[in-house]
């Protein structure tokens, strides 16, 4: 499970929303930019909007604040889990859990990014 805050958006904050993934291929995408299991493999325009949305997700300190960002389509979906739009066509899906500690940390695990309309 990787945790890294990417130090650009996270340097002004205290409190970032901490990032783990629950499939190999998603961190590999977000590190590598690009993933070496082909069944996963994405156009490059595909990888950079999913990068650019798990920035968005690092430098969010709580749910609440992806609520103002008309472009992500911010939705909640069964059992708990939550998406955003990468483009037109694919979606990020991600569960958030609070971790009572002082402060309280935020937790993102993603865990999919699924074509929306297959």
């Amino acid at each position: 499970m990787n945790s890294k805050k990417n130090p650009y958006l996270c340097t002004q904050l205290k409190n970032c929303m901490i990032i783990e993934y629950e499939k190999d291929y998603l961190e590999e995408l977000y590190n590598n930019g690009k993933c070496s299991n082909k069944k996963y493999r994405f156009q490059k325009p595909i990888v950079t909007k999913y990068q650019k949305r798990i920035d968005t997700l690092m430098a969010a300190t709580r749910m609440e604040d992806l609520f103002v960002f008309n472009s992500l389509n911010f939705e909640a979906l069964d059992n708990g889990y939550y998406s955003i739009r990468i483009d037109y066509h694919y979606r990020l899906e991600f569960k958030i859990r609070q971790k009572e500690a002082e402060p309280v940390l935020t937790i993102c695990t993603i865990t999919d990014i699924t074509n929306h309309y297959q």
